[in-house]
Formats: C-alpha cells, structure tokens, sequence
C-alpha cells in the first residue's frame, strides 16, 4: 500500500509540474506557428503576478528568435501563467505600458511560441497593436533648414574683347561671348530675379563722351542677350562712364597707357 501511495503521489506531483501545459493548440515543431492560439484569462494569473507587470522595455526589445528559456528569463522573467515545467512550448506575459506625458495604462498579452529544443521562435501580442508599444522609438526627423539665398554672381567682360576700339557694336567673338553667357543664364532663368548690365569706360576722353559710350556698351550687350533668349523684363542695363576704376594707371605715352587702363574698359554683369 505504501509503494502504491508513493507512485500515485509521484505521478500526481509530475501532473502538477506540467500544469497546464501549452495554451496553444498544436504547436509546430519548429515553434514558428501554432493550429490555433489561445490566450489566457489575466484573471486566472498567480496572485505574484497579479496585474501583469511594467516590462524594462530595452529588456523587451532584446527578446529574439533564437534565445533559450534562461535568457528569455533573464530579460523579461518567467512566464505570469502556471504553465507546468515539461513539454512547455509557450510562455505567456501580461505588460502594463504607460505612454510618456500620460498617466493611462495600456494592458497587453505577450506570447513566445518555442521550438522543440526550447529556443524562442515566434512572438505574438493580443491586441496586435500593443507591439508598436514595444518599438523602439524612431527619432524625430531633424527640421530641414531654409536653403541658403543664393549669392548674386558678377561676372565681368572684357569691352576690348567685345568691342572694336571706340565702338559700341559687338564684334564677331564679342557676339560668340554674349551667346555663351546667355546659354548659361537660361539654364537658370526660373531662379534669377534680375540681371543688371553694367558698362564702364576709363577715363581717357570727356566725361559726356565716356558716359554715353559705357550706357550704348552696356544696351548693346542686353540687347544681344534678349535676342538669345533671355527675358527683356530681367534685365537693366546702365552706364558708368569712368567711375569704379579697377586700376589707376599713371599718365605716360598713349600707346602705354591705353594699355595700363584696358581693366577699366569693362562691362560687368550682376545676376540676383
């Protein structure tokens, strides 16, 4: 009798151990899917889980597939259900989330399905949506700064490239010039806002004289822009006669000194 009492309580206490068993029905042997999920009642918890817990959420975020039972353990503790020791193939949580900034408390179901060896392989929440709750957070975009406003571009031409000596007409590679820069302005017509036509002449001749020979240079490089396409209604074209000398150039021989000033004979062209 007593040998007999001996092995009922034995297979009663190993009836004990196993518990409940898997709440899932028909777990793959691979761990990776299940006939049929099944979740357990919160209200038939062990009173030391009672309520589930607040999981350390860098913890929960290193749950994977792969991990045995131990580390599982490690990371996140046993399970919160009686669910026997052997022939285990799930585990089941019950986490409290609290949002930052909010005092409401979300309750989730958390499942870890295992292989026949025991390693975690599939992971399941209830209600699906708790699993954004267990994300890492993504970091805010960095606000995408105003691009700078473009600088205006001065370009400069040389009039004794331009023109013959004396002359307001464009001659043959003058025209060749203006035709490339035009080319490049259009490129970016749709952002330029105006183009200013500036000519100048140095200083030898009369003021009047210099004056309306750098305003006709500087119409005549506008004009041969229009013509390759650039917008009339962006361009302002003025005369600086000898003003803003780039170089100063002491008086000397003729020859030399128209030489020393060709800087000064220059249209400039300043692109917003």
């Amino acid at each position: 009798m007593r040998a007999t009492f001996k092995g009922v309580a034995a297979l009663s206490l190993a009836l004990a151990l196993a518990g409940c068993g898997n709440y899932s029905h028909e777990v793959a042997k691979d761990g990776r899917s299940a006939g049929q999920l099944a979740w357990p009642s919160p209200t038939n918890m062990p009173s030391m889980h009672k309520g589930g817990t607040f999981p350390n959420l860098d913890n929960l975020r290193q749950v994977r597939s792969g991990l045995d039972k131990h580390q599982i353990a490690e990371l996140i503790g046993y399970p919160h259900f009686e669910e026997g020791v052997w022939g285990v193939r799930e585990w089941n949580y019950v986490f409290n989330f609290r949002k930052p900034g909010n005092d409401e408390v979300t309750v989730c179901q958390y499942k870890i399905l295992f292989d026949k060896d025991k390693l975690a392989r599939s992971f399941y929440w209830m209600p699906e949506a708790c699993s954004a709750l267990a994300e890492e957070p993504r970091p805010e975009p960095a606000p995408i700064a105003a691009a700078p406003a473009p600088s205006p571009q001065n370009i400069t031409l040389s009039a004794d490239a331009l023109f013959a000596f004396d002359s307001a007409g464009l001659t043959d590679g003058g025209k060749e010039a203006v035709t490339n820069l035009g080319a490049k302005l259009r490129e970016h017509i749709a952002q330029t806002q105006s183009i200013r036509v500036t000519g100048y002449t140095d200083r030898l001749g009369s003021d009047a004289y210099n004056q309306q020979l750098s305003e006709r240079r500087a119409r005549a490089v506008m004009e041969a822009l229009v013509s390759d396409g650039v917008p009339r209604t962006k361009i302002v074209a003025e005369g600086l006669g000898e003003k803003d000398p780039i170089k100063d150039c002491p008086d000397g021989p003729r020859k030399e000194l128209v030489t020393c000033l060709a800087p000064n004979r220059r249209v400039e062209i300043r692109v917003d």
